[in-house]
């Protein structure tokens, strides 16, 4: 029988989203498009790991908030943040399986914006139209609340800036998009935090917040 999506090459691949086999060419094309790929399926695991080998640097026009100058030693200082973040961001995908990296990127944007306005003394919040987004969206926004409220707790000081936080989120939206390979249902920016910022296992069950 022909592969079941072009009806037309010998299926010579295992696809696990579809519990059959496909052709190499319909697997190349279809694969985080209109393929729900698992992150164990083999193929999509070559294909990442080729991807990350042949990846270039974003084109500069394509850098989220290009004008603006994240310091590496800013990032580094503040490198629970980002790591509280991610939690976030990796036990909602734990709980919300079809989280993609194109939600999670707009989650990320809309957040930065609010926190680009506010340190600019105006109030203006637009959450992500998407459902999933709009979700994670509200979670990160709770996490940086209390995170700001715990710092001043403990230390007395004045909590992180809203200028502050936005570069955190710009920083991590940048990763966002860099890490993503474009496609509709890609969960590679997803990936790449589970390998590079992976929550602790006693916490995977759990919404975190780290001090």
């Amino acid at each position: 029988m022909p592969c079941p999506i072009c009806e037309k090459r010998p299926p010579k691949r295992f696809c696990p989203a579809k519990g059959e086999r496909i052709c190499a060419l319909c697997c190349g094309r279809e694969r985080e498009v209109t393929i729900d790929c698992p992150a164990d399926c083999p193929h999509l695991i070559a294909a990442h790991r080729y991807e990350t080998e042949h990846q270039k640097a974003a084109p500069t026009e394509n850098v989220p908030y290009r004008d603006m100058q994240v310091r590496p030693d800013f990032v580094y200082e503040h490198w629970n943040v980002i790591r509280g973040l991610a939690a976030v961001i990796l036990q909602f995908q734990i709980q919300n399986k079809e989280l993609t990296d194109q939600l999670a990127a707009s989650a990320i944007e809309a957040l930065a914006e609010t926190h680009r306005t506010l340190g600019t003394g105006i109030y203006y919040e637009r959450p992500p139209d998407a459902p999933l987004a709009r979700a994670l969206y509200g979670q990160m926004a709770q996490f940086v609340g209390e995170f700001r409220k715990e710092q001043f707790g403990r230390t007395g000081l004045p909590a992180l800036k809203d200028s502050e936080v936005f570069q955190l989120l710009v920083f991590l939206l940048r990763i966002a998009k860099q890490e993503t390979n474009g496609r509709l249902r890609s969960r590679a920016f997803l990936t790449f935090l589970s390998t590079r910022l992976p929550l602790p296992a006693e916490e995977t069950k759990q919404r975190i917040i780290v001090p």
